[in-house]
C-alpha cells in the first residue's frame, strides 16, 4: 500500500465532502432555493444538471445513458492510470492532482448513476425524499448531478460600444457547480501550472556521455 495512502485519503475526503453536501442540499432545499453566505458574491443555490458541463444536453434519454457510461469508462481509465503512476513512482504532486480529478469524476458519476434511484424528484415547492416508497425519480444511469456553489462576484452591464454583447447584462462567475467540479478544475489547473516540474526530463551530463563514448 506504500504510495497509495495519500491518494486514497484525498479521494475519500473529496468524495465524502462532495456527497455529504449534495445529500444535505437534496434533503433540505427545494429546487432554486438559495442562501447568501458572503453577501451577494457567494451563494448556495440549488440546481441540477441533467447533462454535460454547464447544463448542456444531447440525445435525450439515450444521450444521457451514453454520457453516464462514457463517464464510467473514463473513470476506469483514470483509475488504471493512477495505479500505473503510483507503481512507477511518478511525481507525488502529479499523482495527487490526478487523484483530485478522479475523485471529482467519481463524485458526479455517483449522482448520475444512483440519485435517480434513491431520491424523489426535487421541485420548486418540495424537497426530495431519500428512498421514497414509490421509488426514485428516474432509473439507473439517468440521475441528475446536484450543483450548489454560486459566485456572482462581478455584476454589471457591457458598455454600449462592446462588440456583440454591448449593453447586455454581465455576470462573473455565472455557472453553478459543486465540490466534485472544483476538484476536477483544481487538479487540471495544478497540472498545467506545474507541468515542467512534474514532467522534468533527465538530462545526460556531457562529461559522462563523452566518457561512455571513449570507453566504447
Amino acid at each position: 500500500m506504500k504510495g497509495y495512502t495519500k491518494p486514497l485519503i484525498l479521494i475519500g475526503s473529496v468524495l465524502l465532502v462532495d456527497q455529504l453536501s449534495k445529500f444535505w442540499i437534496k434533503l433540505n432545499m427545494t429546487l432554486g432555493q438559495e442562501y447568501k453566505i458572503l453577501g451577494d458574491w457567494f451563494i448556495i443555490h440549488f440546481t441540477e444538471n441533467n447533462g454535460m458541463a454547464f447544463g448542456l444536453e444531447f440525445g435525450g434519454e439515450a444521450g444521457k445513458l451514453a454520457l453516464s457510461l462514457f463517464r464510467i469508462a473514463a473513470v476506469v481509465g483514470i483509475a488504471y492510470g493512477l495505479h500505473h503512476m503510483v507503481k512507477k513512482k511518478y511525481h507525488r504532486g502529479f499523482i495527487l492532482n490526478v487523484a483530485l480529478i478522479f475523485a471529482g469524476a467519481m463524485g458526479n458519476i455517483i449522482d448520475s448513476t444512483f440519485y435517480g434511484l434513491i431520491f424523489s424528484e426535487s421541485t420548486w415547492f418540495e424537497k426530495a425524499v431519500l428512498f421514497p416508497p414509490g421509488g426514485g425519480y428516474s432509473s439507473l444511469f439517468h440521475g441528475k448531478v446536484v450543483d450548489m456553489l454560486y459566485f456572482p462576484i462581478i455584476q454589471g452591464n457591457f458598455p454600449s460600444w462592446f462588440p456583440i454583447w454591448g449593453g447586455e447584462d454581465f455576470l462573473f462567475f455565472r455557472p453553478v457547480f459543486n465540490i466534485a467540479d472544483s476538484a476536477i478544475t483544481i487538479g487540471v489547473a495544478l497540472i498545467l501550472i506545474y507541468q515542467k516540474r512534474y514532467f522534468k526530463e533527465e538530462v545526460i551530463e556531457p562529461q559522462s556521455y563523452n566518457s561512455e563514448i571513449i570507453e566504447d
